[in-house]
């Protein structure tokens, strides 16, 4: 792909999330939006007006007209969409989780080998400005809790708390700890949907290393915080309003500094990122095997919960 030329994009499914995709698609300097598959006659009218595209009425007629797709359908059905997109030869971004279940994941890993196309998995939080200094920041982790909390949304019930939210805690944690997993504690609780709503997991790992998470979809209040326990210092950072604090210690003392983190949006990030990757061939922050890993995890916590009730 030449260097000037614009990698041709779509979007499947212009809902709540997949809006903001065709939205950074139609802005960023390096792509085009060509267009969109939706199944909603109004709002297909709404992101075409507003971004100038055109509505495909088939996967395989978006796939021939593109480059590179984000697929932000709900997760059930992300291996129907993602593997006749790969085979008519586009690159996809796939919000996450990557799907429901492992042998789903497998079929889409299989079309993307075979067609020798990059999948990127919408872990958001990889591509904040927090994790960017966790990386740099967390060397020897011996205890993390991770704290995310939302109001109660139909949206995403299609799946229980633990694929929805806590797959974005996991996919951090996996990445900062980079240690194999010894054992793994769940508890969950149905309060407003089929699954569960609330859910805590407790992971310990080959290294040592302890990770809390706690999730809810049905508070009142939005967290999504973590904090990291090393020898002599720890970290506490705040991926929604983007800061935190450092504390090491001095003598007896702990002494505290802001964090200074460029703020940023982190899906307009992700997106950048994605084209970035497309237009070098090049390898993606969060893979569809990183997405994979964290899929198996979260169906491990899942299967544990179902199993404690």
């Amino acid at each position: 792909m030449s260097e000037d030329s614009k990698i041709r994009c779509g979007v499947v499914g212009t809902g709540s999330l997949g809006q903001h995709h065709a939205r950074i698609y139609a802005a960023l300097e390096e792509c085009e939006l060509v267009g969109i598959v939706e199944s909603d006659d109004a709002r297909a009218a709404e992101m075409c007006a507003a971004h100038n595209c055109d509505r495909f009425d088939s996967l395989e007629a978006l796939a021939k007209a593109c480059d590179a797709v984000s697929v932000v359908v709900p997760t059930d059905h992300h291996r129907n969409v993602a593997v006749p997109l790969l085979v008519g030869g586009c690159h996809l971004l796939i919000e996450k989780p990557l799907c429901v279940s492992l042998e789903e994941a497998e079929d889409i890993l299989s079309a993307a080998k075979a067609a020798g196309r990059i999948v990127q998995v919408g872990h958001i939080e990889h591509y904040n400005p927090v994790m960017g200094y966790l990386e740099n920041a967390v060397s020897t982790p011996q205890f993390i809790t991770a704290d995310r909390l939302a109001p109660f949304n139909p949206r995403g019930t299609e799946v229980g708390v633990v694929l929805d939210l806590m797959i974005h805690d996991l996919g951090v944690i996996l990445a900062l700890v980079r240690s194999p997993i010894k054992r793994v504690d769940a508890v969950g609780v149905n309060v407003l949907s089929d699954s569960e709503d609330i859910a805590n997991a407790r992971i310990t790992f080959e290294n040592g290393c302890v990770a809390n998470i706690n999730t809810s979809r049905v508070s009142m209040k939005k967290v999504r915080e973590i904090r990291v326990f090393q020898p002599a210092n720890y970290l506490s950072l705040d991926f929604m309003n983007q800061s935190g604090h450092f504390l090491r210690k001095e003598g007896p003392e702990l002494v505290r500094e802001e964090i200074p983190i460029e703020k940023d949006e982190p899906l307009k990030l992700e997106i950048a990122s994605f084209i970035q990757v497309v237009k070098d061939a090049g390898q993606p922050k969060v893979g569809a095997e990183l997405g994979k890993s964290a899929l198996e995890l979260a169906i491990r916590i899942t299967e544990l919960i179902h199993a404690n009730k």
